[in-house]
């Protein structure tokens, strides 16, 4: 108490109201230039906001603020004669205003990066888990800087996470497995939200979500979703069905007599198909002049083996949806076996002939 008592509140008083003005001046003005370089660059930059110009001006935000502040405190440190334990804390706070100050743009950058890396998927939610990394990695790091300035010593602190790092790695190793198997599913893009894959496991569906650790997909039934942890996924053999095109090829086995005229079955099977698919599946087909339809996505007959029975081909059709396959394949197979019907195409039963022996005719 006798320490305060000592003070003379009058002289520190009229010691900082210069500092205290300064500072007001500094942030107005501060104020008055973001606002205006704001507007300005809102309108230069007006549909250029996912480029990296755009990116980086848009992290620039505040920066007039920070600028202003930090000349203001510079000022004070460097032309007020004040305590040297005044003096020190001015200067404290002014390594922490530019330390923060580009800790901010560097983060605002990288995370603006992020998102309009992810802006054409279909769902942008995709950056949350990179996004969240990036600002806990570049804010502790401008911490630790500050930290440092200030004297503090950091190397315990780079130990304690080191250790405490370890110990959680150990007690989360699965959860850390399909946190990282995420990141790297949501990098690689080889997956994204409605695309329909189908795993080695068995599992298939549309994708419906890609978390920090669990991915969802929808199967073809949509009665109820199925939550896979990343990990699996990563681990496992997985067919896109969605790329590089985003259709679905519908394959469907069938078989003819030997005695069929091949070029008539495929003939009919074909015109079944494109019915089908423009019934089903809104398909619009591209006839040349020829007659042929010239559409990527044009159903076709690929003639595959000679069967014990038949001469097996695969029907193959596209479809623009997932879940279409299922009503398509339902519908196929219905006009295809009336079609055959009508144009005396045979479907043959699986036959085998067995041989036996006359014995009889040994014991004679």
């Amino acid at each position: 108490m006798e320490q305060f008592q000592n003070i003379d509140w009058a002289a520190l008083a009229q010691l900082l109201i210069l500092p205290a003005c300064i500072l007001i001046v500094s942030l107005i003005l501060g104020i008055t230039l973001n606002r205006m370089l704001n507007q300005k660059i809102m309108l230069r930059l007006k549909g250029e906001e996912s480029t990296m110009k755009g990116i980086f001006f848009r992290a620039l935000r505040g920066v007039p603020i920070s600028l202003c502040l930090v000349t203001g405190l510079y000022w004070i440190v460097n032309t007020s004669e004040m305590p040297d334990g005044l003096v020190k804390i001015f200067s404290y706070i002014l390594f922490t205003v530019i330390v923060f100050t580009l800790t901010r743009v560097v983060e605002r950058t990288l995370s603006g990066f992020v998102n309009a890396r992810f802006a054409s998927s279909s769902d942008a939610s995709q950056s949350t888990l990179l996004d969240t990394i990036f600002k806990c990695v570049i804010y502790a790091s401008g911490m630790l800087i500050i930290l440092q300035y200030y004297g503090i010593s950091i190397a315990p602190i780079i130990t304690a996470m080191g250790v405490g790092g370890m110990a959680v790695a150990l007690g989360l190793q699965e959860t850390l497995a399909n946190i990282f198997s995420g990141l790297q599913l949501i990098l690689s893009k080889q997956m994204q939200i409605n695309d329909y894959i189908k795993l080695s496991t068995g599992d298939e569906g549309r994708v419906t979500d890609i978390n920090w650790r669990f991915t969802t997909i929808m199967p073809p039934t949509e009665g109820s979703v199925v939550v896979i942890p990343n990990k699996t996924i990563a681990g496992s053999i997985t067919t896109n069905y969605s790329r590089p095109r985003d259709d679905i090829v519908i394959a469907i086995p069938m078989g003819v007599a030997y005695d069929s005229d091949l070029e008539h079955v495929e003939k009919v099977t074909v015109e079944v198909a494109r019915k089908i698919m423009q019934e089903v599946d809104n398909y619009e087909p591209n006839f040349d002049t020829q007659g042929v339809d010239r559409n990527p996505l044009a159903p076709a007959v690929r003639f595959i083996a000679f069967g014990d029975s038949s001469i097996d081909f695969n029907a193959v059709m596209h479809a623009t949806q997932f879940k279409s396959q299922y009503l398509m394949k339902h519908e196929f197979i219905k006009a295809i076996t009336a079609r055959y019907r009508e144009e005396g195409i045979e479907i043959p039963f699986p036959i085998r002939t067995v041989f036996t022996p006359d014995l009889s005719e040994k014991k004679g």
